[in-house]
């Protein structure tokens, strides 16, 4: 597998362990334009320093971690104390149970890594465990140290591997009612039937590769723009009237999707 493991350890279920290695699966910067901060005059890249209020600009190396326990007073904890905490999840994903993957409400999805065995020799073992957790089409539930957290995560089988995401604890997730609230309203039937069949009519199958980053591309273009050292494009959204009437806007919603696509300039 291309790539470096970002974790190394076991992979437990019962008395049964297997050595195994984690992989990234996304990468949040591929494909982004990134900018970087200069001053606006000499467009010098400008860096980052730290300052105590006491003796002013100081050197990373000169840093500690602390934690606050009141106001303006902090406790500070060593790397090597750090490094003394260990739990069983620190090396090991221990499999707590399965459950089903609809049980499991996606808001709680975090990051999501590939769960690979580490070594020719752990292969049987992990091939064991990944053809039995098909057969039983469950996710298994289970707790490992990443980034000095414990974080509970879904591992779920599929073709020659795992995928392991991790999940949000309970405290992380605000309740729906904080930002919702109970909809005070009269649906009229006909509008209901006709917001039904705009999203029949639109019915189709997730495909993530197909999306395009429009922002992304403007941007890009405008960079070009810029290095070539001609007039720079800005791309805009085309203004849109507001809709007064909603029964008038599913007609027309309607009339569009029923419109045949426009010819090719090919044909």
């Amino acid at each position: 597998m291309a790539g470096r493991a970002s974790w190394k350890g076991y992979l437990k279920l019962s008395l049964v362990s297997c050595p195994v290695k984690l992989f990234p699966a996304t990468s949040a910067s591929a494909g982004k334009i990134s900018f970087n901060l200069l001053h606006k005059d000499t467009l010098n890249r400008v860096q980052q320093k730290y300052h105590d209020p006491e003796l002013g600009e100081i050197d990373r190396a000169d840093l500690v971690k602390g934690y606050q326990f009141e106001k303006d007073k902090y406790v500070v904890v060593t790397p090597e104390e750090l490094d003394a905490i260990e739990i069983e999840s620190s090396k090991t994903i221990d499999i707590d149970g399965f459950c089903d993957a609809a049980e499991i409400d996606p808001i709680y999805f975090d990051s999501t890594y590939y769960l690979a065995p580490d070594g020719p020799i752990a292969e049987e073992t992990f091939a064991v465990i990944l053809e039995a957790m098909r057969k039983v089409g469950k996710v298994a539930v289970a707790r490992i140290v990443l980034a000095g957290r414990e974080r509970l995560v879904a591992i779920q089988p599929i073709d020659d591997g795992f995928r392991l995401t991790t999940l949000r604890s309970a405290k992380e997730i605000r309740e729906a009612s904080g930002a919702l609230e109970p909809l005070k309203v009269k649906i009229a039937e006909d509008m209901l039937a006709m917001a039904g069949q705009i999203i029949a009519s639109k019915a189709a199958k997730f495909a993530p590769e197909a999306f395009e980053d429009r922002y992304e591309e403007a941007l890009l273009a405008l960079v070009r723009s810029k290095i070539a050292g001609g007039q720079p494009v800005i791309t805009k959204a085309p203004e849109r009237g507001n809709v007064v009437n909603l029964m008038d806007a599913l007609r027309r919603s309607i009339e569009e999707e029923r419109r045949p696509p426009a010819p090719s300039l090919g044909k």
